[in-house]
């Protein structure tokens, strides 16, 4: 890919209007400042002092922010929050991010997902420290349940691309219940030139007529049913041939550091992850690719160019420490022309027959 293929990709993004329906969190980080540290008077026990709150729309929210920042024309969020302190601080960041949130579902007697994440703070370094989590231990309700399928019905014609993020690892616990996936599948296959790309911890291989983004991990467990400590590149390009197949559209199997698979009608194209220095932070990394591949896929670009593009923008949201990062169109810009002779070579390809 050229720089100035790149360019006219990017360029194009400004018209897409994009969907991302599933389980919106909030990342809070409270940072602790050690030198302030209290001992309580009724149970003898330390008392952290918060000096700093950093607050970022998290899982599908991480992809929302990470389509504005890449300048997407609008970006509409699909989810549900409670009705609590953690929901209006997470639509506060939607919305400040030039997200539209009017199709999210205020379900009463539900938690805003919320992953808090302390950071100590010691002569001017912070580590994190055991994170509190907030989520739902119940079903989804019914009635939030039929009001994210009649959104779906009502505006994924609309949409240039619906993106599909899937976090909740308990079934029918979040967003994407058995029944809101079997209606997403429907109206894909009414909707052939819509691009539907799905994330899924747990159930990636549920989907059909998607595209997909799962990690090697979770590309294992979609075909074997069960988990595996250790999955190497050449099976990993295996089950993405076969996830591919079984979907009929394109598949993205991510691989940690290694890179990244893109699979078109049975040959996999392998991506070297760009090489970095420095410390990195890998939270949020998988959504920063999820944004690059179907902000590109919808903006004109073919499988191997979107996965090209998810990897920049991964490179530079993983820089970004103790935040939930995102990347702009200029930057990504900038990081192909430093990638130098990273994107020359022809990637190596897998081609696998019947």
């Amino acid at each position: 890919m050229t720089e100035h293929r790149l360019q006219e990709i990017l360029d194009r993004v400004a018209q897409a209007r994009v969907l991302v329906v599933g389980d919106y969190f909030l990342d809070k980080y409270l940072v602790l400042e050690a030198a302030l540290t209290e001992v309580s008077i009724e149970t003898g026990l330390e008392a952290y002092q918060v000096v700093e709150k950093r607050l970022f729309p998290g899982a599908a929210g991480t992809v929302t922010s990470n389509l504005r920042a890449l300048d997407a024309g609008s970006v509409h969020a699909l989810g549900m929050i409670g009705i609590d302190g953690e929901g209006f601080e997470l639509k506060e960041g939607l919305n400040s991010a030039g997200v539209r949130t009017e199709l999210l579902v205020e379900s009463p007697g539900r938690f805003t997902p919320t992953y808090t994440k302390p950071m100590l703070r010691e002569s001017g370094e912070e580590r994190e420290m055991n994170r509190l989590d907030i989520k739902n231990r119940r079903p989804c309700p019914q009635e939030a349940e039929r009001q994210i399928i009649q959104s779906l019905r009502s505006v994924c014609s609309q949409m240039t691309a619906v993106i599909v993020s899937d976090q909740v690892q308990e079934r029918n616990f979040g967003v994407i219940t058995d029944a809101v996936r079997k209606e997403l599948s429907l109206i894909s296959r009414e909707l052939p030139d819509t691009v539907f790309i799905a994330d899924s911890r747990n159930r990636i291989g549920e989907f059909t007529n998607l595209s997909l983004k799962p990690n090697k991990f979770e590309a294992y467990r979609a075909i074997h049913g069960d988990d595996s400590e250790s999955v190497e590149a050449g099976e990993a390009a295996r089950l993405a041939v076969e996830l591919q197949r079984q979907n009929g559209r394109p598949c993205f199997v991510t691989l940690s550091e290694q890179g990244i698979l893109a699979v078109e009608e049975g040959t996999v194209i392998y991506l070297p992850t760009l090489r970095q220095t420095g410390p990195i932070d890998i939270v949020g990394a998988g959504d920063s690719v999820m944004a690059g591949i179907a902000l590109s896929l919808c903006s004109g670009a073919t499988p191997l160019e979107a996965a090209m593009i998810g990897n920049l923008v991964a490179s530079i949201t993983v820089q970004q420490i103790g935040v939930t990062g995102t990347a702009s169109r200029a930057q990504v810009l900038q990081r192909f022309r430093e990638s130098g002779d990273q994107f020359q070579p022809t990637p190596l390809s897998f081609t696998f027959s019947d």
